[in-house]
């Protein structure tokens, strides 16, 4: 039968017809909705998810933690790689070379998005962690400015392109990695991990930064100090690549892989293709859900990237606190933060993605100039207050979306969609908040633009997130349902069975 005729049938013929022909519209129903098949659902194995999500997550730890690196010695990297002179000068030149790896992330999420739709996922995020290991190893390397002149920031900007790059196929990979792996009922729950390698990253580099610092003084963070973070990168990519190359590739992508089980049934074979995702075909039927995540990555970046990057800046130098200090407020919350962000991804996997979503964009919205009235206070209690509410808004944010938005698109194409996405909205929006927020202030002289900033960002999250489809508990589109444990999935196959006729 050709497709969309049973509908059209059905539609056009009236309840006599139906009444004569029952076992006709019957098979038109089940042409439509066919019933599924054991062989149709994937039982997931409890210690490959565990393998799967500790090897995503501690790549997604070592992007952060190289992001988190050079945000937090913004101010060093700008002695070290730009000529003398102003110091806001030399701060927005350092924030401009952070900018400028966002430029090339859409790039890398083009490339490496659809190459791992069609030769794996596994493989493709193996050449994600060696290229930011040797991005990032190499930028400790690099001779300062007053050594080789404009070749330092011509290097640095090199290195850091590698580095954004490569992180274009990073994020997309990892959470889809995840997201193929997890059960149905606890994707939030596992996903909530990759973020969890977020926080780690950034705690990580902080509280590294922090103890040099405490240790060498400024000076000897300007002579050399700045560099061990960056080198240290190096052997953590080894781990991380080793660990990587030991997973299987996951259950979803070996069923588009397997002709066998596209052929195992037909509601097998209408839950799966064997198509291949390309760039064409994501851009010309996939452009509405590629709007929506730009908006929805867009809004979460900027709230991301205003807290956990841009802050330490913000208290050293519009509020006189020292680096030291401001990053050890910045840890603390983050701490907290890694405390409640997988009961986040359980949570959502309760009462959906989009409630929990929404709370988040709200927080933004409604408490941002409240929270920067309390940092500007300038106390330890009032800044710590401030940063907890903007951080308990984002925990919301960074709990569920790893989890919602692999789901918005089919498996076929999930990992370029979401790669060219997340990454188009990152380059615009995410990378480019410490150096917006930083000209921004220094045009206006308000220490609340960047809460103004992430009230824009957030009221533009709040109409993405309700027009976003709830996609908690159900299975990934282009995928059968998955479970973890036999039972379920014979209860499964019963629920879906026909009633018996007598």
């Amino acid at each position: 039968m050709v497709p969309g005729v049973s509908d059209t049938f059905e539609e056009a013929a009236d309840p006599e017809a139906e009444r004569r022909h029952r076992a006709l519209f019957r098979a038109a129903r089940r042409r439509r909705n066919p019933p599924l098949r054991r062989t149709d659902i994937t039982v997931t194995d409890e210690q490959a998810v565990q393998r799967a999500v500790k090897a995503a997550s501690l790549g997604n730890a070592m992007e952060w933690f190289d992001f988190g690196i050079y945000s937090y010695l913004a101010v060093t990297l700008g002695h070290v790689f730009f000529p003398s002179g102003n110091d806001t000068v030399q701060l927005l030149s350092s924030f401009a070379t952070f900018a400028v790896s966002f430029l090339v992330r859409p790039l890398g999420g083009m490339v490496f998005g659809p190459l791992g739709d069609r030769i794996g996922r596994k493989k493709v995020l193996a050449m994600t962690m060696i290229m930011m290991a040797v991005g990032t190893f190499a930028i400790g390397l690099i001779p300062s400015y007053a050594l080789i002149g404009f070749w330092a920031p011509a290097l640095l900007i090199l290195f850091r392109l590698v580095q954004g790059f490569s992180t274009g196929g990073e994020y997309g990979g990892a959470s889809t990695f995840i997201a193929e792996y997890a059960p149905d009922r606890r994707r939030g729950f596992f996903g909530s991990f990759l973020e969890l390698g977020t926080l780690a990253g950034y705690v990580g580099a902080a509280g590294l930064v922090t103890a040099l610092t405490a240790w060498l003084g400024d000076t000897g963070m300007q002579d050399w100090g700045w560099r061990v973070p960056f080198l240290v990168a190096g052997p953590i990519g080894l781990v991380g690549l080793y660990l990587r190359l030991r997973l299987d590739e996951t259950p979803a992508f070996r069923k588009l892989e397997d002709d066998s089980l596209h052929r195992a049934s037909e509601a097998a074979s209408g839950v799966e293709t064997s198509a291949r995702g390309d760039l064409a075909k994501i851009f010309r039927e996939h452009w509405r859900t590629l709007i929506l995540c730009v908006c929805l990555v867009g809004a979460y970046n900027i709230a991301d990237y205003m807290l956990l990057s841009y802050m330490p800046t913000y208290l050293s130098d519009e509020m006189g606190y020292s680096e030291a200090h401001g990053l050890l407020v910045l840890i603390g919350t983050m701490v907290v933060l890694m405390l409640l962000i997988n009961q986040v991804g359980r949570l959502s996997d309760r009462v959906g993605r989009k409630p929990l979503l929404m709370a988040g964009m709200l927080g933004f919205l409604l408490l941002s100039v409240p929270a920067f009235l309390l940092v500007g206070q300038g106390s330890l209690g009032a800044v710590s207050a401030g940063m907890l509410m903007l951080g308990l808004s984002l925990v919301c944010l960074l709990g569920t979306m790893s989890a919602a938005l692999p789901a918005l698109f089919p498996t076929q194409v999930r990992y370029g969609s979401l790669s060219i996405g997340y990454n188009l909205s990152a380059s615009l929006f995410g990378g480019t908040t410490p150096l917006v927020i930083t000209a921004l202030i220094s045009a206006t002289g308000s220490d609340l633009m960047p809460a103004y900033y992430a009230m824009a960002a957030a009221l533009v999250g709040v109409v993405a997130v309700a027009c976003m489809k709830e996609t908690a508990r159900r299975p990934l589109d282009g995928s059968p349902p998955s479970v973890e444990t036999e039972e379920e999935a014979a209860r499964l196959v019963e629920e879906q069975a026909p009633a018996p006729r007598f």
